[in-house]
């Protein structure tokens, strides 16, 4: 007994179909825009532990999936001298549209408050952040509508 051929018209078919399925996936992951955060960090750039702090977020960042050059791009912005240029660093980072902003310091969250109420702000040592008024409570911070 002799097994139907399989045509080369239907086999190209196939071929073509996987191509374009394939090609598809690829498209799809490629236009997926990378996440942007915007980073203030209140030390100077050579200062060790501002290092320690950014290598921190940024492993932490990678252990969730987050990986800069794969689907994280991690603009960073250091300066501690001079408490005048906390504003136009953190407009600096509003003006580049992050999804997120994390900073280390009271200063930097004033300014970034005063600059925006609609990109997140996550931050880290910052002394009773309801009493200064950056979160409505602990338990339910708030945030951007």
């Amino acid at each position: 007994m002799r097994r139907p051929r399989f045509h080369q018209t239907e086999r190209r078919r196939i071929d073509v179909r996987i191509a374009r399925s394939a090609e598809a996936v690829a498209t799809r992951r490629q236009s997926v825009q990378p996440r942007r955060v915007g980073v203030l960090i209140a030390r100077d750039e050579g200062d060790p532990e501002g290092q320690k702090q950014a290598s921190a977020l940024l492993r932490g960042l990678d252990m969730l999936g987050w990986s800069r050059g794969r689907n994280l791009e991690v603009d960073i912005r250091w300066q501690n001298s001079e408490p005048a240029k906390r504003l136009a660093l953190a407009g600096e980072l509003i003006g580049r549209n992050p999804d997120v902003l994390v900073v280390n310091s009271t200063g930097y969250v004033q300014a970034a408050k005063q600059l925006t109420s609609t990109i997140p702000i996550v931050f880290v040592a910052v002394a009773d952040p309801v009493a200064q008024g950056f979160v409505q409570s602990l338990a339910r911070p708030g945030g951007p509508k």
